[in-house]
This record gives structure tokens, C-alpha cells and sequence, in this order.
């Protein structure tokens, strides 16, 4: 048990890194502003905001749009989850860092 917590002690401070990487792959994944420009939708930035994913959706009406759509806003969904859980991390990892 012993050398368990070692262990993770060697490895925890880098847990803030490796959720900002998933979150960045994520990020990466997200391929809404091709998705639009596909379909001759003009967008003016390469970030498309949750709600425009959402409208498009609901009026959108080709399935496999729908469903490329969706996925999209999973992405979306995982990628500002993992940012947020590596913020947090960094946080509780320095708070731990300096009262220890």
C-alpha cells in the first residue's frame, strides 16, 4: 500500500497537464465550423457557440447532419468538462502542495 502511494504522489502533480491535454484533444475533435461551412452555412468564427449547435439541430433536417452535429456538441461538452476538472485539479494540487 505503501509503494501504491508513492506512486500516485509521483504522478498526481501531473494530473492537471494530462486533463488540459484531453481537453485540448477534444477541442480538436470539434469539427463544427467545417460541419457548417460544409453545408454553405456562414459562420464568422471557427468557434461556434453551443447555442448556434443547438439551433441547428432542432431545424436542421438531414439525419446524418443531425448526428455529425451532435457529436460536435459532445466534443464541445467533453472538452469544457476536462478544462474545468484541470483547473480544479491545479488548484486542489497547489492548495496541496503549499499546506503539506
Amino acid at each position: 500500500m505503501k509503494n501504491f502511494l508513492e506512486y500516485l504522489s509521483a504522478i498526481w502533480p501531473f494530473t492537471p497537464l494530462f486533463l488540459f491535454i484531453l481537453a485540448v484533444s477534444f477541442r480538436l475533435m470539434d469539427n463544427s465550423a467545417y460541419l457548417f461551412l460544409k453545408k454553405e452555412i456562414l459562420i464568422n468564427s471557427s468557434n461556434v457557440s453551443r447555442k448556434i449547435l443547438k439551433d441547428q439541430i432542432r431545424n436542421a433536417e438531414d439525419p446524418h447532419f443531425i448526428r455529425q452535429l451532435k457529436r460536435a456538441l459532445l466534443f464541445r461538452n467533453l472538452q469544457q468538462s476536462f478544462l474545468i476538472m484541470a483547473v480544479c485539479s491545479l488548484l486542489f494540487i497547489s492548495a496541496f502542495y503549499f499546506l503539506s
